[in-house]
């Protein structure tokens, strides 16, 4: 399976990626158990199939480990040359605390030493508490490291505009914000668009499948509840649905998302995903991949076979519009973890 050239994005001058990422998040161990063999055989497919570019997290159990070994195989078994066609993106997401330059690069060695590499290719810093600012501690400290080799980019994950304006008004480059962006979850668009736009920044997305519960699996069936959402994945997007409009209204959008994917010949999932790649300045779309579990690599290649028209954007919109404002009851990207 060879994807077309529309699936890359040359996200940096150095760095060319697939448009939808490996989400990682699933090895963590919140998702079920995951067998180390059967993931790294997996991340193979995954790699042939042209899904070369990993998200992934200091805090998400295995997956800088995994990384490690599946690129200490990939030398193995095809030469160093192929470890060009890899990236691999992870994060730091220390307990806010007082920061030194030997904090910071004590754990930034540690992700190093995992992952098996000189330097990181993206590191996405998270903060819990925006009222510590030592986060601009450490950021400065991330540049330092960063001008020594240790890190060729620095990205954010859930910060609001607010605070990535601060940072990049304090001179430091980020080059992109992972937040949760999706059908259900449009609140980037409220302010964090445009300030990436001005400040050439890349948004990276996740929850664009809502955890699963935008497939077909979903469509027509009654809401579930306690042990039938038996993910942590799960549960999450199902309180977002909850708060962006109820399980009624979901279906509506479910409905129509099925009939638009229909006149595509692809999946509700197809449409979400490509719904979220085309607004402006997302760069990559995180689809979870619970490796050695279950794979979609054939039905997430379907998304860059198609586009969306007016029509299917008019369709969506319609039901968007009766949504609650998610902005209001929750507030900026990333504010959910800082109540």
């Amino acid at each position: 399976m060879n994807l077309p050239a529309s699936s890359r994005l040359q996200f940096t001058s150095d760095l060319n990626i697939c448009r939808i990422l490996n989400g990682m998040w699933q090895v963590s161990g919140a998702h079920g158990r995951i067998d180390p063999k059967s993931a790294i055989q997996s991340m193979f497919d995954y790699m042939d199939a042209g899904f070369t570019t990993w998200d992934l997290a200091d805090h998400y159990g295995p997956a800088e480990d995994f990384i490690g070994e599946f690129k200490r195989q990939l030398i193995s078994q095809r030469g160093n040359e192929a470890l060009s066609h890899l990236q691999a993106f992870t994060k730091w997401v220390p307990r806010p605390t007082r920061m030194t330059k030997q904090l910071v690069e004590k754990n930034i060695d540690i992700s190093l030493k995992r992952m098996g590499v000189e330097t990181l290719d993206l590191l996405q810093f998270h903060w819990w508490e925006y009222r510590d600012p030592n986060y601009l501690d450490a950021l400065n400290y991330m540049v330092e490291l960063q001008q020594e080799g240790k890190i060729k980019h620095l990205a954010l994950t859930n910060f609001d505009t607010e605070h990535l304006k601060i940072i990049t008004d304090a001179g430091i480059k980020i080059v992109s914000n992972q937040v949760q962006y999706s059908l259900i979850d449009r609140r980037p668009e409220v302010n964090m668009v445009q300030f990436c736009e001005e400040n050439d920044i890349k948004l990276l997305t996740y929850g664009t499948l809502c955890g699963g519960l935008l497939s077909e699996k979903y469509l027509g069936q009654p809401e579930p509840r306690g042990a039938e959402l038996a993910t942590v994945s799960l549960r999450k997007y199902k309180n977002m649905i909850d708060g962006w409009g109820g399980w009624s209204l979901f279906q509506e959008l479910l409905s129509v998302l099925n009939q638009i994917a229909a006149k595509h010949s692809v999946t509700i999932s197809n449409i979400a995903v490509r719904y979220s790649l085309d607004k402006p300045t997302v760069a990559g779309v995180i689809v979870g991949a619970r490796l050695g579990v279950s794979e979609h690599l054939k039905d997430n290649a379907r998304v860059f076979d198609f586009q969306l028209n007016s029509q299917d954007y008019n369709q969506i919109d319609a039901v968007l519009t009766k949504s609650r404002n998610l902005y209001q009851l929750i507030g900026d990207c990333g504010d959910e973890y800082r109540r």
